[in-house]
């Protein structure tokens, strides 16, 4: 019996397969286990990507300029990355062997660091990271999608945030303290050992859940390419898409507005709290880390329940707020305080970008690569942004880059508000030339 990608057949795919509706429940229920521990445990992974590096880098004998280069390495290596990964993804659909090739270059890459810290070895290993992480995160959205009803895709979406954010202050606490008691190359070799979990994780996502389709939402890039209805839209007609359009100007300017804050927030730090500079930035991370994994998931349910712009706009301020708010008050305390708005704002882009995409793709595909332009418009942003507000706080101060900030995410906000059209009708609108048999 051919598979379909209908809802009707699910039960007699079960069926073949030998497994009573009981029994495919609990499968589903595990696959979606594996699925936020996959989160977890890549999360606390990539923490060993983070400041570490450029403090064993330092302790090592680098200068500024040598660490920056390979940093930039990394960066350009994710910018470049973006939409072609999402583009394969899109066109194999293996995402779980895609998944795990990214882990395992990931895990290669922190073994690199962990060798010696050689300029042309480190160099390899950002550019691996660089690129690995961003296929990991496309192919982790796309194995959501695939396992996500359609009212359910933003609630599970804050799913994979939250676990995320966990992993992140486990895995920045485990790495931090391991540096501490054993020495800065234990922090490789633990972040390594990540790798492990997230592989058994992987491994415990079902092929027959994310084939099968009894999981999902009739999104046309959830099922795989071989049991799709129709071929995906053109990419000039995508790339028309004023929805489209409105969501990557926002995407960049939001990164323009905040990726820089909390960097130039760091810089103040070193200059008011002195010795304990270190720990008041550990603070700045954890603390809205936290936050975002407390509140991800029901930010998928206000989405569902009160519309995708109003909610994409709440978190769209936490910019402003944050970078007026440090513009007005230099204070250690306030800051730290300010800073949690920063948790609000990572979650609710987190969950709203692959929600809004999702929307806009939703009969036409292309999924995937519509997320990795969203994710370049993202990094073009945080490079100017990283650039330019170093240039003006060193011709101005930190209070006027701080301000420009502002405007930036003022201006996110702007367009958010009068471009981007409400977007959680769209799955609902068929085609006049769609199959009524697709599952919703």
């Amino acid at each position: 019996m051919t598979r379909s990608w209908s809802g009707n057949s699910h039960a007699a795919v079960g069926n073949e397969s030998g497994m009573s509706p009981e029994d495919r429940v609990r499968a589903a229920e595990g696959t979606l286990r594996s699925l936020s521990w996959l989160n977890f445990t890549v999360a606390a992974m990539q923490a060993g990507f983070g400041p570490f590096v450029a403090v064993r880098l330092t302790a090592s004998g680098w200068n500024p300029g040598q660490i920056g280069i390979v940093l930039t390495a990394a960066s350009i290596a994710s910018v470049a990355a973006q939409v072609p990964s999402g583009f394969v993804i899109d066109q194999l659909g293996a995402r779980r062997a895609l998944a795990a090739t990214a882990i395992v270059a990931s895990v290669v890459a922190l073994l690199m660091f962990d060798i010696a810290p050689l300029f042309p070895l480190v160099l390899a290993a950002e550019v691996i990271q660089g690129a690995s992480g961003v296929g990991l995160s496309l192919a982790i959205t796309a194995i959501t999608l695939s396992l996500s009803r359609q009212k359910h895709f933003g609630e599970r979406l804050g799913r994979n945030v939250r676990y995320a954010a966990g992993g992140v202050v486990l895995g920045t606490a485990g790495l931090g303290l391991a540096g501490n008691w054993i020495g800065p190359n234990a922090v490789f070799l633990m972040a390594a050992l990540f790798g492990v979990p997230a592989l058994l994780a992987l491994a415990g996502i079902r092929k027959e859940d994310l084939e099968t389709g009894h999981l999902r939402s009739g999104h046309h890039t959830a099922a795989p390419p071989w049991h799709r209805r129709s071929p995906p839209v053109k990419l000039a007609a995508l790339l028309r898409n004023r929805a489209l359009l409105a969501l990557l100007a926002c995407v960049a300017l939001f990164q323009l507005g905040n990726a820089s804050l909390l960097p130039l927030a760091a810089t103040k730090f070193a200059h008011e709290a002195a010795k304990r500079a270190d720990l008041v930035s550990a603070a700045a991370v954890i603390g809205p880390q936290l936050l975002a994994a407390l509140i991800s998931p029901k930010i998928g349910r206000a989405a569902q329940d009160h519309g995708r712009r109003i909610v994409l706009l709440f978190g769209l301020a936490a910019v402003p707020l944050r970078a007026a708010a440090f513009a007005i008050d230099g204070r250690i305390p306030v800051m730290l305080f300010v800073q949690l708005l920063d948790g609000i704002g990572a979650a609710v882009i987190g969950v709203m970008i692959p929600l809004i995409v999702a929307d806009i793709t939703h009969h036409g595909g292309r999924f995937n690569f519509t997320l990795g332009l969203t994710g370049l418009a993202g990094y073009l942003g945080a490079m100017v942004s990283t650039s330019a507000s170093g240039a003006i706080a060193n011709a101005a101060g930190l209070t006027a880059a701080f301000l420009a900030l502002t405007v930036c995410g003022l201006a996110a906000i702007l367009v958010a508000g009068t471009l981007l059209p409400e977007t959680k009708h769209l799955p609902a609108k068929v085609p006049a030339l769609a199959n009524s048999s697709v599952g919703r």
